[in-house]
């Protein structure tokens, strides 16, 4: 008799990530994600208590590629640590469409965890280093310049334009020296 082949968490979360990639947050259920792992539902739940635990462990995954494309934008070295994080956040929402969607474009009423959220305070912190501003000075302007970048994510990750990587580099810089200029840096 050949070997039980025992289902992991993390092959459940893999095959989430895959249903997500292909077919949108709507896609992780218990039945798809069984049959991207070819196996019946009761490893999911034998791993997780319910499918709220399996969206939330997804959404870490997701946050965590996305944390993998900052640490390869910065490690090029082609940008500034702040100006990479943004290029980066772009990329990941030209690549990864579904998962940015699935981070940023998801009715916040509907959970209360706050993944997909955990970047604003490193990149703050990148702000006032890179500045000079005071802490609240700093929130303000990454506010600011975070509202620029998500809106261009936005419009690539739901096809709503097909913008060039160095344009939105140039819009970036553009935005990000207006921005020090407004605020007196």
């Amino acid at each position: 008799m050949p070997p039980h082949v025992k289902i992991v968490k993390e092959d459940i979360i893999s095959a989430a990530i895959g249903c997500v990639r292909r077919s949108g947050a709507d896609a992780i259920n218990a039945r798809a994600v069984a049959n991207a792992l070819g196996c019946s539902t009761q490893p999911i739940f034998s791993n997780f208590s319910d499918m709220a635990e399996l969206r939330l462990a997804v959404m870490k995954s997701a946050e965590k590629i996305l944390y993998d494309f900052i640490a390869k934008e910065i490690a090029l070295g082609k940008y500034p640590d702040y100006k990479a994080s943004g290029m980066a956040y772009v990329r990941f929402a030209k690549e990864e469409p579904e998962l940015f969607k699935f981070l940023y474009m998801r009715d916040r009423n509907k959970d209360d965890n706050n993944v997909g959220e955990g970047l604003f305070d490193e990149m703050t912190g990148i702000v006032s280093k890179q500045t000079g501003l005071d802490s609240e000075k700093s929130r303000t302007f990454h506010f600011e310049m975070w509202t620029v970048v998500h809106g261009i994510a936005t419009m690539i990750a739901t096809d709503y334009l097909s913008l060039d990587l160095d344009f939105v580099s140039n819009v970036i810089t553009d935005v990000y020296l207006g921005l020090k200029n407004q605020h007196g840096v």
